[in-house]
């Protein structure tokens, strides 16, 4: 694994307007955490990287809790980023700042981490601007044109004294006159030639739109959510792009286990990463109209591919032109306890084959649930398998195919073909195949 991503639900201890439970004490939220982080640690590959979005009520426990399981010295960045303000300005109750950030905290599994520095543009304009060349907090004065310029009260020259002399070659840097408009692109400024004035004067450089910038640890600049899957905390693509293209390349595997509504898998689709999303809230599937949802996981997933439904383009698709393809599996897991509803164990000669481990015999078909999907011959010593009664269009070639660790070749409506040339009829299964499907 190359690249995690995760936005696990926030210890709000109070309910959300979404299906994760937020009730967590501290002790049992970070326990939640602390599974999951060291698993992840052990999934990722020597230069892989993990990024964990978290708020206000947890950014101290996750800080502390990443710095044990990755080691402090693997801390890479707090990153900030915007979020939704839920604090009115008008509510006369509320008695603190509006929080309007949210924490990025990223962390490489060892010091030799793959990362490439990423580049914003400092125009959106199509075409040369002029912008005044001062910026926020205090500095000191700097040559421009051979004359001593003192910055504005509180501000500082935008660009260091030798890139100012650059400019002025480049003729990018001018002083415009306050009181008679004069413009000095060139030569020593002494005074305005035209009105005598000397310090009452705007500076501006001009800006290309093809100028960058680094980008740092300040992510304000971009949507930290989006709404364009109607889901509450939907990360914005823009955002899950900067982490992915940070810290991965084309073809490595990313990952995000509380998938909420598929941002991480469908940017990293778009970007030709490889992806692995894994999601156990019933929003993985397509909400129903009157929970006042319209999609899950799963059909934005489909329509990323599609490139052609009412929600794409969006998010990156434009900036990446992105034309849609490719293809995805998805496995539903079955839960634990839905398992132990349908077992039954009883003492019994319901079926006994003499050249089988008894015990292995014993726990297989004293499963009630695999029962279900058993017809058993006695006369002829056989047992028919339909899996179909366990579940509606279980895909056979792709379970054997699990089962087996093989590749499959070829798939015949009545067998599935494996690269190593072994052929198995679907229509016909034997029951031995289906055993590692149980596996106590």
């Amino acid at each position: 694994m190359q690249t995690i991503y995760i936005d696990p639900p926030f210890n709000k201890e109070q309910d959300a307007d979404y299906f994760y439970s937020v009730k967590y004490k501290d002790a049992s939220w970070i326990t939640l955490l602390e599974n999951r982080l060291q698993l992840a640690r052990d999934l990722l590959n020597g230069k892989g990287s993990i990024f964990v979005r978290c708020d206000y009520n947890g950014n101290m426990y996750v800080r502390l809790l990443m710095n044990e399981i990755f080691g402090g010295e693997n801390f890479r960045n707090e990153l900030e980023i915007s979020r939704i303000s839920r604090i009115s300005k008008q509510d006369p109750k509320v008695k603190k700042f509006n929080t309007s950030t949210d924490s990025l905290f990223f962390y490489s599994k060892k010091e030799n981490l793959s990362f490439r520095p990423l580049f914003k543009k400092l125009s959106k304009a199509k075409t040369a601007r002029w912008h005044a060349m001062d910026s926020q907090g205090q500095g000191q004065p700097l040559y421009i044109f051979g004359y001593l310029f003192e910055p504005p009260k509180r501000r500082h020259w935008t660009y260091g004294q030798d890139n100012i002399k650059i400019m002025e070659q480049e003729k990018r840097i001018r002083i415009i006159c306050k009181n008679c408009s004069y413009i000095h692109t060139s030569g020593i400024w002494d005074q305005c030639p035209k009105c005598g004035n000397k310090n009452n004067v705007t500076i501006q450089y001009l800006l290309s739109p093809t100028e960058e910038k680094q980008i740092d640890s300040n992510w304000t600049d971009i949507s930290g959510y989006t709404s364009n899957w109607d889901f509450p905390t939907e990360n914005s693509e823009i955002l899950l792009k900067r982490v992915i293209e940070s810290t991965s390349n084309e073809g490595d595997l990313v990952m995000d286990f509380f998938l909420g509504s598929g941002t991480t898998t469908a940017v990293a689709h778009k970007l030709k990463r490889k992806w692995l999303g894994v999601e156990m809230g019933e929003h993985f599937h397509p909400f129903k109209p009157e929970r006042g949802r319209l999609s899950g996981v799963l059909v934005r997933m489909k329509e990323v591919l599609a490139d052609g439904s009412n929600h794409e383009p969006c998010g990156i698709s434009r900036e990446v032109n992105w034309q849609g393809g490719g293809f995805f599996k998805y496995y539903e897991l079955e839960q634990y306890e839905q398992t132990l509803r349908k077992v039954k164990y009883e003492d019994s000669d319901l079926f006994d084959d003499p050249y089988e481990d008894p015990y292995d015999q014993y726990v297989f078909m004293r499963d009630l649930k695999m029962l279900e999907a058993l017809e058993i011959d006695y006369e002829n010593n056989k047992v028919e398998v339909d899996l179909s009664k366990l579940y509606q269009n279980i895909d056979i070639p792709e379970t054997l195919s699990n089962l087996l660790g093989r590749w499959i070749k070829r798939i015949t409506p009545d067998e599935v073909e494996f690269e190593d040339g072994e052929k198995i009829g679907i229509k016909d299964l034997d029951y031995k195949l289906i055993k590692p499907l149980i596996w106590w």
